[in-house]
């Protein structure tokens, strides 16, 4: 550290002769807004990181994992996200439960023949796949969870029966109704967004205060793996081209209400608000076909915004199902008496 150029402290200044200033409290040093939004490593929440290579092709995916008992909460990011989306909630869940997030195609750090396609069958045979070069095949009791597009792509995995073990499905903030109305606007949103960024440290300043993400902590660690580094522009950018991908956008949310409900395993829906309810899913709601639950002063990435109470709503919906590792209940899991 360099010496300041403060002079020496005199005597009226010593411990016999307290200074006038000595009655003043010491402030807290005020943060830097680099050192406020500076990036938070991976290993203050997950226990490891994995790359997935895919026998027959040269698709890797990357996945983040944390916890070594009850059943694994895998973790499906939205669009333009990633796996890191989870970290935060993560380390809650992997007290009681397995966690697994995934780096989707297209974003963080996978990497495969074709990132741009983004269809919803493409994204479906990734994680089927995924899970059987985990797990072969006796795979442990799986719950999915997915955010926005990644809860579609729960959805549609789920539906098609391919996971014998699938004990739960828990989706976020996504209803076909609503998402096939912001379609329509997406590009705009996309096209109007910060495009580029000098640091990592500015992005992630951005996404807090632009309004995507409310939680500093959980932006610290999730938008970084969302940027790539420009070398011609001399700037950091982001990593999938989400606007490049409009054609799939449809196919995302098409049919999706129908299709959560007639999922034949314990479902949880967690909304932000009520007003994103469509009308199939509030007659299904209304018929107790599934579980629901608005969270309350958040916005779209709830797992994010607010991690501790999406951990333990995670845990509440494995315990209310009793869905251990081989479908029994979890010692030390509180089963709660009603869940609204």
């Amino acid at each position: 550290m360099e010496s300041s150029n403060l002079p020496p402290l005199s005597e009226e200044g010593s411990d016999d002769h307290p200074s006038a200033f000595s009655s003043i409290p010491d402030r807290p040093a005020t943060k830097t807004s680099a050192e406020k939004y500076s990036p938070l490593e991976w290993s203050g929440y997950f226990d490891q990181e994995d790359d997935v290579s895919i026998p027959g092709s040269n698709d890797v995916f990357h996945v983040y994992m944390a916890g070594s008992q009850g059943p694994v909460v895998f973790c499906l990011h939205g669009g333009g996200y990633s796996g890191l989306s989870f970290a935060l909630a993560a380390s809650e869940i992997k007290e009681k439960a397995r966690v697994v997030a995934m780096d989707l195609r297209g974003h963080g750090k996978s990497s495969t023949d074709n990132d741009l396609d983004l269809s919803i069958e493409t994204l479906c045979n990734d994680v089927v796949v995924v899970l059987k070069t985990l797990y072969g095949d006796s795979p442990p009791a799986i719950v999915l969870v997915g955010h926005s597009m990644g809860g579609s792509v729960a959805v549609h995995v789920a539906i098609k029966k391919v996971i014998p073990s699938l004990a739960g499905l828990i989706i976020v903030d996504v209803v076909e109704g609503t998402a096939m109305a912001s379609l329509i606007h997406m590009q705009k949103i996309l096209s109007s967004r910060m495009q580029h960024f000098h640091t990592i440290e500015k992005a992630i300043e951005w996404s807090v205060k632009g309004g995507s993400l409310r939680n500093v902590e959980s932006a610290r660690v999730s938008v970084p793996p969302t940027l790539k580094y420009d070398d011609a522009k001399k700037c950091y950018t982001y990593r999938t081209r989400l606007e490049e991908t409009e054609q799939y956008w449809k196919g995302w949310y098409e049919g999706l209400s129908e299709k959560f409900l007639s999922c034949p395993v314990p479902k949880l829906l967690l909304l932000a608000g009520t007003d994103r309810l469509d009308r199939t899913l509030t007659i299904g709601q209304m018929q107790g076909k599934f579980q629901m639950v608005v969270v309350r002063h958040t916005g779209h990435a709830i797992q994010e915004d607010v991690p501790d109470e999406f951990a333990s709503l995670v845990l509440n919906f494995i315990s209310r199902n009793r869905l251990g590792p081989h479908g029994v209940e979890i010692p030390g899991l509180r089963r709660p008496s009603q869940q609204s």
